[in-house]
């Protein structure tokens, strides 16, 4: 299955090393998965990929919102209605549940179907997920 991992750290130049565990993951169930991140690539090759997989983190400690470059990213993709997807938060406070809600309901906008969420605490357990999805 072809996989595009959007990775969304709060700033640019941020990297996520939850989203590329969650690669290697999926690259061990033979997968092919190609990593984008928000700030530096063009989301217009996004409605190629057969399942789309978000690793955020959150923008704010208490509000739970999302970078403001996801929302700019998924504007320039066109034909994201019915993707299967699943949405990911990296564990940066104790108020993560807004913020993953939040993130699903951005992914929902754009007309994808999220069928796995989950918070990813490290690189280890995000790696042992990615060898279960798509499966």
């Amino acid at each position: 299955m072809r996989i595009a991992i959007v990775n969304a750290p709060r700033q640019r130049g941020g990297a996520l090393d939850c989203a590329k565990a969650l690669g290697r993951g999926m690259e061990s169930r033979g997968h092919r998965v190609d990593v984008f991140d928000i700030w530096t690539e063009d989301a217009s090759r996004l409605p190629g990929y057969e399942y789309i997989v978000v690793v955020a983190e959150s923008a704010s400690l208490f509000r739970g919102r999302m970078p403001s470059g996801l929302s700019k990213f998924f504007s320039v993709s066109n034909g994201l209605v019915g993707k299967k997807g699943a949405a990911f938060l990296h564990k940066t406070s104790p108020f993560t549940a807004k913020a993953l809600s939040n993130l699903m309901k951005a992914m929902e906008k754009e007309g994808m179907w999220v069928n796995w969420f989950d918070t990813l605490i490290n690189p280890s357990q995000a790696e042992s997920i990615g060898k279960r999805i798509g499966t």
